[in-house]
Order: structure tokens, then C-alpha cells, then sequence
């Protein structure tokens, strides 16, 4: 069995201290990605709001077109 000594203990500790450091940079980058992608999405839903927007305008208009070719067939034609 091997001897716990100091010095065993130091080179484990600093091996962990090591890992947390590392995990610390990963998780910065990740919510960073996330901060990113959170931002595409507000971006992406403006996009979809706009469309939404200018479908509803083009189908009004084809209502009304529509309508006003509903009329005339009932006013009277020089």
C-alpha cells in the first residue's frame, strides 16, 4: 500500500486545483455560447414578428381586393 505523505497530498491537491481552474474556464465559455444564443433567439423571433407583420398586411390587402371584386359585380356597368 502506498504511504500517504505530504507531499502526495500537495500533488493531488494542486491536480484538483488544476481541474477546478479548467472547469471554471468551461462553464465561462458556456454561459457565454448560452448569453449568444439567447441573443440569435430574440434576434430570430424579431425576424418572425416582422413576417408575421407583413403576411397580415398582404392578406388584407387580398381581403380587400377580393371584396372590391365582390362589389362591382353588383354595380351596375356603363
Amino acid at each position: 500500500m502506498v504511504e500517504v505523505t505530504q507531499d502526495l497530498i500537495y500533488e493531488v491537491l494542486r491536480n484538483i486545483q488544476g481541474d477546478v481552474s479548467n472547469l471554471k474556464g468551461n462553464v465561462r465559455e458556456l454561459r457565454q455560447d448560452n448569453v449568444s444564443i439567447r441573443n440569435h433567439l430574440h434576434l430570430l423571433q424579431g425576424d418572425v414578428n416582422n413576417l408575421h407583420g407583413t403576411v397580415g398586411q398582404i392578406v388584407d390587402r387580398l381581403d380587400l381586393r377580393e371584396l372590391a371584386e365582390a362589389q362591382a359585380r353588383f354595380e351596375p356597368h356603363p
